[in-house]
């Protein structure tokens, strides 16, 4: 074992022996004695914490046991001597954080967790991956569905975890920055993350490293469970790079462990990490045994998944183990009772600091607690936040760009940032600051900038959520909202409260042509559960749309916002506008005579749809839909009013595909949309040419009402 960046010659299979023995170049902090009893105790609790992951799985009969088995001393380690953490209080905001990037591995960390004396019990270990159970397929951060105390981040594709972590530990940056005084520090936290060879393929957290190090997050500790496997084969049949090697000129600290195993050298190298606040986050190269302890798969890749099912009698039999299944000792029991009083005797004394520093800081106290319960200005608070619109034709990022400002007046912990197009997006808060270590930036700062990284912005911005203080809002283009799907969906899934702000929203987009004209891309996010899509027509609506992302604490927002200038609609008042963009959809023009028909229109297509009914006569009433999902969550009555079962008679428009109107206009309704890609011309040109103008609309209504 060294520090190193040096890779291990030959396969996993090297593994298949005792754990190899080399010397240890000089730790830069001193070097930290640990007893031979703390050592015995951590080695039978992770060869226990196998017993409990093989159990498990075997009574599932799914699972992965690789990890679970391969990583338990690293567990042993993080949980029984580095992270500090209070089981009794999961969500204290001063704990180190720990995610399992490589979620398969679940195993393990329900394991950890039961030994370490959180509120999961053995009966729930023993439950894995059944229904209801608090031990699912994947770790799942706390929500509706499942409440598991301890698990910091949902962790299913790979990569997600360990890039949620860069987020995580600029969190951690910025509550230190606003919070701490040169009386009181009561932020000074860790996020540790262990992730597989397949979270270091996914290109995500590359981007989510270059990320790191730059802006010099040296609060983050990677572990990497090095074991030379993926799923299919050995790795080395996928990958040759030497990842020491990439990660130190990224600019990480690298810390090569030719044992993974052993327990003093997984210790020495974590405390070595904490204390190197030299502005480099740390990635640990672990090189350990996959499924180790199951002789027969051990070192394979047979060992990923459940192939070791086979042999796990015999292999408990050789840790150890007696027959019981799920056996815990007492003494392991006990030495994590007496870890956790020494860890319950830290929390105290932060909380007498922490109790101080409140009395010396009214205002910055209000400020925490307020983040930490999820208050924010109520729906009435905020309007009256943000100034009614002067009139004019305006382009709905310009809208954002003022509308952004009130909102982060209103909320002082809501925060910003742009995958390199705050110039284009127009969501940068003035005054915010910008975050970072480097060029000016400050980590109070609000306004981050994450580089061309879609994805890794996606996977920091549920990081910040993570972390249970911040409002965070990001943006880049509509189009490339492609690029963070598999963000989004986790966002939704977790129930986080993130914002997107997606602008150039549709074929206006003109000359850039179809590679940046979105016509499908808004239909794909509206199939997504639980993320409200809000396409404001004009000022009052995106003014009404950046409150309902305020308003919605339990999933994430995405605000999609226009290039070109739109029509403001002063005819009708902004409170109508504002509070009917909260439920969704609202009657923007009431019909004069008998309801004939009625137009349905969303984002920059309400104007047309509002100018065209002037010719049709006074059956026609025009309902402006910003948002289908909240629409969908008002009461009948509510929907009735709207959209009266009786009129049959029902056209909606959007420039985009028309798949997911039917819901509203029936088969028997018109949809007036784009069911083709674009192409490279002037943004007006586009949209004349593809029908979506006031003249087509009133003709396609004409013709359809015979």
């Amino acid at each position: 074992m060294k520090f190193a960046v040096a890779a291990l010659a030959g396969s996993a299979a090297a593994f298949m022996g005792p754990a190899q023995k080399v010397s240890m170049a000089p730790l830069k902090a001193a070097t930290l004695e640990v007893a031979p009893a703390t050592s015995e105790a951590l080695q039978t609790a992770a060869n226990e914490a196998r017993g409990l992951a093989m159990d498990s799985i075997a009574a599932a009969e799914s699972g992965h046991l690789g990890l679970p088995l391969g990583a338990a001393e690293m567990g042993a380690v993080l949980y029984g001597q580095s992270m500090n953490y209070n089981p009794d209080e999961p969500k204290w905001i001063n704990r180190d954080r720990f995610v399992l990037s490589a979620g398969h591995g679940s195993m393990f960390l329900y394991s950890w967790l039961h030994l370490a004396g959180f509120d999961l019990s053995k009966d729930e270990v023993a439950n894995f991956r059944q229904h209801h159970s608090m031990t699912p397929g994947h770790p799942e951060f706390p929500n509706s569905e499942h409440v598991t105390p301890g698990i910091e981040a949902t962790t299913g594709p790979l990569g997600a975890g360990v890039s949620n972590c860069a987020g995580l530990a600029a969190a951690s940056k910025m509550s230190a920055a606003i919070f701490n005084t040169d009386d009181h520090t009561i932020f000074d936290n860790h996020i540790f993350c262990i992730v597989g060879d397949g979270c270091l393929q996914e290109g995500v957290s590359a981007e989510a490293a270059c990320f790191s190090a730059h802006e010099k997050l040296d609060n983050l500790i990677v572990l990497y469970d090095a074991n030379d496997v993926t799923l299919d084969k050995m790795a080395e049949f996928t990958q040759s790079e030497d990842v020491g090697a990439r990660y130190e000129a990224y600019g990480w600290d690298v810390i090569t462990l030719l044992d993974g195993h052993d327990l003093k050298a997984l210790y020495e190298a974590t405390e070595e990490a904490k204390s190197n606040n030299n502005g480099k986050p740390t990635l640990i190269i672990c090189k350990t045994e996959i499924g180790r302890g199951i002789d027969e798969v051990a070192g394979t890749n047979a060992a990923h998944g459940e192939a070791g099912v086979a042999y796990v009698d015999g292999a408990r039999k050789a840790l150890g183990l007696p027959e019981e299944k799920w056996f815990v000792s007492d003494d392991t029991y006990k030495f994590f009772a007496d870890r956790k009083a020494t860890l319950k005797a830290g929390y105290e004394a932060w909380e007498a600091t922490y109790d101080a520093w409140k009395g010396a800081n009214p205002d910055l106290a209000k400020t925490l607690q307020d983040g930490i319960d999820g208050v924010t200005p109520s729906v009435a608070e905020l309007f009256a936040a943000i100034p009614e619109s002067k009139g004019g034709d305006q382009a709905t990022r310009v809208s954002g760009s003022e509308i952004i400002n009130n909102i982060a007046d209103a909320v002082p912990l809501y925060i910003s940032g742009s995958a390199d197009l705050h110039g284009s997006n127009k969501n940068y808060i003035k005054g915010g600051g910008d975050f970072g270590a480097d060029f000016g930036k400050s980590y109070s700062g609000r306004n981050v900038y994450y580089g061309i990284r879609e994805h890794a912005m996606g996977c920091i911005l549920n990081g910040f959520a993570y972390y249970g203080l911040f409002r965070p809002s990001g943006a880049t283009f509509l189009v490339f909202a492609d690029y963070m799907r598999a963000t989004v969906r986790i966002a939704a899934l977790a129930e986080l409260p993130v914002s997107y702000i997606w602008t150039h929203d549709s074929i206006g987009v003109g000359e850039d042509g179809p590679t940046h004209q979105p016509v499908e891309t808004v239909t794909g996010l509206r199939a997504f559960p639980n993320l409200d899509v809000i396409r404001p027509a004009d000022y009052e609506e995106t003014a009404g749309a950046y409150v309902a992302s305020i308003d919605k604490k339990d999933g994430p927002t995405a605000l999609i916002l226009s290039r070109q200038n739109l029509q403001e609609i002063v005819e009708v008042p902004a409170s109508v506008r504002r509070e009917g963009t909260l439920k969704g959809a609202y009657t923007l023009v009431e019909e004069k005579g008998d309801l004939e028909c009625i137009i349905i229109a969303t984002g920059s297509e309400v104007q047309h749809a509002y100018n065209a009914a002037k010719e049709l006569g006074d059956g026609v009433r025009v309902v402006s839909m910003p948002c289908m999902e909240r629409f969908d969550r008002q009461d009948a009555a509510y929907k009735e009013s709207v959209l009266p079962a009786a009129c049959r008679k029902r056209v909606a428009m959007e420039a985009g595909v028309t798949t997911m109107w039917y819901k509203y206009v029936g088969l028997d309704g018109k949809v007036i949309g784009v069911d083709r890609f674009g192409f490279s011309a002037p943004g007006d040109i586009v949209m004349e040419e593809l029908g979506m103008t006031a003249k087509n609309c009133a003709a396609e209504v004409k013709a359809y009402m015979g």
